[in-house]
Order: C-alpha cells, then sequence, then structure tokens
C-alpha cells in the first residue's frame, strides 16, 4: 500500500505539495499534461531545482494568462465544470473536486452566505486550480492510495489579500484547520497557505509523528521565498505500509442523532450536505422513538479530526438537540480501479483487495448506466458484460 506522508515543519502552500511530489518522483510532463486538459488558455506549468537556506528543493511554476488575478473570481460550480470536463484519471478528479468543495464550505461559513453563492477569489486563480489537480495528479502517478500527514506549522502578524490585510493564519486556513494538531514557528505572515490546508485537510487520515513503513522516496517541495531561519521546504515520505491485514485498518467516527420532527427534504439535503463536507459516508434509517412516535436515525461516518466540523452540521441542519459520537476501528479493503473492454465499451471496476488478495469486484455502476443508455439496453446485461470481462482478464492474467 503506497503511502504519502507529508512533514509540514516549515508550513505548505499548494505549489510546494506539487513540487514534494515532483521531486519524490511524479513525472512534471505527465502532471503538466492533465493540468493541460483544464481547457485554460495560457496557462502552463514546470519546475525547476533551488536551494533553500542550503537544502535542495524543487520549485514548482506556474504561468498563468494575462491579467488573470485580476479577473479571478469563480463560482465553485464552474471549477467542478472544469474538473469533471477535463477526463483526469477518475481518483485524481474525485480528490481534487472534494477539495473544492471543502474550500467552498469553509468560504461559505466565513461570508455567511449559501455554498452555491460562493465564489472564489485568490483560490479561483488559475495558479490555484493547478496547485490543487496538480496534486491530485501527482499523487495517482505515484499511486498513492493514503495520505498522512504531521502537526501543521502556522505563521503569525498580518497577510494582504483580496479582502484587504487580515490576521496570519488567514481565516479560510484557520476554518479548514478546525480539529488538526498545529503549532507556531514565530514567522511572520502566511506560513500555511489556505490552497495547502485544503489539500492536506481533505485528503489526510490523520495527523501525527511518521507511521511505520518501508521508505522509497523523499522529496522536498520549495515555496517561492528563501526565509529566515527554517528553509521554506516541505518534505513528503513515500513508502509502502506493507501488505498485512493490519495495514488495512484505520480508525473512524460515527455520529448519529434521532429526529422525529424533520422533514424528509431536510433529512436528504442533510444528507447530501455531510457528503460533500468530506463524510465517508451519511445515511438515515427508520425507528421508533418515545411515545411510539415513527422517526429517523440519521448517521454520518467521518474521520477523526472532521468529527467536529461534522456534529456542527447536525446540529445546524436538522432539528435535533443532541448528536452522539462514538469510535469505530474500521478494517477496509484497498481499492483499485481496472478498466475492461466490453460489447458496449469499456467500463471500470472497482477491485477491493486485502493484502495481496483480491476479495472482490464490482463494475462502476455510473459507468454501466452510461453505456446502457447510449445503447438502449438494460443495465443489467451491461453489469453482467462487464463483470464477465473483468473475470475473463483475470484468468487470461493468471495463465500467463
Amino acid at each position: 500500500m503506497a503511502i504519502a506522508y507529508f512533514d509540514c515543519f516549515a508550513g505548505a502552500g499548494g505549489d510546494m505539495i506539487v513540487a514534494a511530489l515532483i521531486a519524490a518522483g511524479a513525472d512534471v510532463d505527465a502532471v503538466a499534461a492533465q493540468i493541460a486538459r483544464l481547457g485554460v488558455d495560457g496557462l502552463s506549468v514546470g519546475a525547476e531545482r533551488v536551494r533553500r537556506r542550503g537544502l535542495a528543493g524543487t520549485h514548482f511554476q506556474v504561468t498563468v494568462p494575462h491579467g488573470e488575478h485580476a479577473h479571478a473570481h469563480r463560482p465553485l460550480s464552474e471549477i467542478l465544470a472544469m474538473i469533471d470536463r477535463a477526463g483526469l484519471p477518475p481518483r485524481a478528479a474525485e480528490r481534487a473536486a472534494r477539495i473544492f468543495r471543502r474550500l467552498g464550505l469553509a468560504e461559505a461559513k466565513l461570508h455567511g452566505v449559501e455554498l452555491e453563492a460562493v465564489e472564489f477569489h485568490e483560490v479561483g486563480a488559475a495558479d490555484s486550480i493547478a496547485d490543487i489537480v496538480g496534486a491530485c495528479v501527482a499523487l495517482e502517478l505515484l499511486d498513492v492510495e493514503r495520505v498522512l500527514c504531521s502537526e501543521i506549522a502556522v505563521g503569525g502578524g498580518a497577510i494582504r489579500c483580496a479582502h484587504g490585510e487580515l490576521p496570519a493564519p488567514a481565516p479560510a486556513t484557520l476554518e479548514l484547520l478546525r480539529g488538526v494538531p498545529v503549532r507556531s514557528v514565530g514567522a511572520v505572515g502566511e506560513v500555511t497557505t489556505p490552497t495547502a490546508a485544503a489539500v492536506l485537510t481533505t485528503l489526510a487520515e490523520s495527523f501525527g509523528p511518521m507511521p511505520a513503513m518501508r521508505v522509497s522516496a523523499v522529496g522536498y517541495g520549495a515555496g517561492t521565498r528563501d526565509t529566515e531561519g527554517m528553509p521554506n521546504l516541505l518534505r513528503v515520505v513515500l513508502g509502502d505500509g506493507g501488505a498485512d491485514d493490519e495495514a488495512d485498518a484505520d480508525a473512524v467516527v460515527e455520529l448519529s442523532a434521532n429526529v422525529d420532527d424533520c422533514t424528509g427534504q431536510v433529512l436528504g439535503a442533510t444528507i447530501d450536505k455531510l457528503l460533500a463536507a468530506g463524510c465517508l459516508d451519511a445515511w438515515a434509517a427508520p425507528i421508533v422513538m418515545k411515545k411510539s412516535r415513527p422517526a429517523w436515525m440519521l448517521s454520518a461516518l467521518c474521520e477523526p479530526h472532521a468529527a467536529g466540523r461534522v456534529e456542527r452540521l447536525m446540529l445546524a441542519e436538522t432539528t435535533t438537540f443532541g448528536v452522539r459520537r462514538r469510535r469505530c476501528d474500521r478494517a477496509k479493503l484497498r481499492r483499485r480501479h481496472e478498466t475492461v473492454d466490453t460489447a458496449y465499451g469499456p467500463v471500470r471496476v472497482k477491485v477491493g483487495l486485502r493484502g495481496q488478495r483480491i476479495m472482490t469486484a464490482s463494475p462502476e455502476f455510473a459507468d454501466c448506466a452510461d453505456a446502457a443508455e447510449a445503447h438502449g439496453v438494460p443495465i443489467k446485461e451491461v453489469l453482467a458484460a462487464a463483470q464477465l470481462a473483468w473475470r475473463d482478464k483475470q484468468r487470461r492474467e493468471a495463465q500467463g
């Protein structure tokens, strides 16, 4: 299982995350080719070797179209549409969309508006979009399945942004870092950017010391400035967590609330918001409460650092007066996607593994639904064809 551990000893920027992954082995030309698929005219990227306080690192450079920063207000829907149209690798696209949705929720809370009304400023600029998509593409090129992170360094003082002069860390950065361990490095200014905070808090499973793993590569991503004192670098450590059962386990938090005075429309909308906020799953089940009242139990599953945010969302969006919280130790299958050719076109198959053993394989329903619609056949026929094609592929590979 490929692990990426980000060591944020001097903070992090979106460009530093991409740069560190390139230094650790992600091909910069392949990253650039995927970013080009976003369709932003004049946007180009590259990488160069630099030194920060005597240590060598990689600097990720983004060249943006003339005037891009001055007119860079983009709504979330436009950015998600860009990602969807780009045809990125599925896991990279899903990760990038999750990061932007998380950013959108943070901005919506700070500005007191609905998610649909959020317009990104600095984060909506082409270079920040390139950083987020580039990070997700680089993780995919390195086949990273698990992202882990150290505590995150932050700065102080004041910074200037689209809203004028604001305290550091920026309000968006602090909102994204809720529930995450941080420490001040005493530096004045922005040490960790909102872009980096969004990437790391969306993708990282946990925050703390480096896990046990076999190290395979180390990369240093450099910030633009060569600051005094600590080198302005972000370190990523790549490794293999091993193929034993213990590597396929983690801890999550389950939050639940019983409601007997909440409409189905509100519950449905709340589930959508919980999933958009990064919950691993969210659901509602019918129950009978006191006084024999029919009711619903609303539940959500999330990573431990996100529990407080999810709890506040459930309290704000529903009529409940209390939310239960419990830690769950979870055994899980590692996932990978394989594409098979069928009479109805290519279909992705999600494969679940425990160690090196394949435990299950399921055709992606969305792919099958699209193929069925295009060919005018029942979805079950495409599902069966994809399952058969995958089994044939496995049989051929086993026979050598």
